[in-house]
């Protein structure tokens, strides 16, 4: 009898354990709601920041943001100022971790 409760016991835990791993691992990828939100706010809230500087060269940088407020600026921009305050801007927003800078100058802009 104490050896057939015991197996249960054992395989109730075993099949519980996925979905305690599962819960533990969900609010650390883009796959959750709340995360995804959260995400495209900050998006939302640089590049509106980009648009109301009214450069023109500003228009053309890309944003992305992950899971840990890291935000990834990419594209060109006509000159290494432009850069420098979209890096600026980018960073004064909140819920901003960190910057990638990966915008290039490109003078024809």
């Amino acid at each position: 009898m104490k050896s057939k409760i015991a197996t249960t016991c054992l395989l109730a835990a075993a099949l519980y354990l996925p979905i305690a791993g599962y819960a533990a691992d969900g609010d650390s990828d883009r796959s959750s709601p709340k995360n995804f939100v959260k995400d495209s706010i900050i998006t939302t809230k640089v590049k509106t920041e980009l648009a109301e500087e009214k450069m023109s060269s500003l228009v053309h940088i890309k944003v992305d943001t992950d899971a840990k407020g890291q935000v990834s600026l990419s594209g060109t921009a006509a000159n290494q100022a432009a850069i420098d305050r979209a890096v600026v801007i980018a960073r004064n927003v909140k819920g901003v971790v960190s910057v990638q800078n990966d915008i290039k100058v490109k003078a024809d802009q």
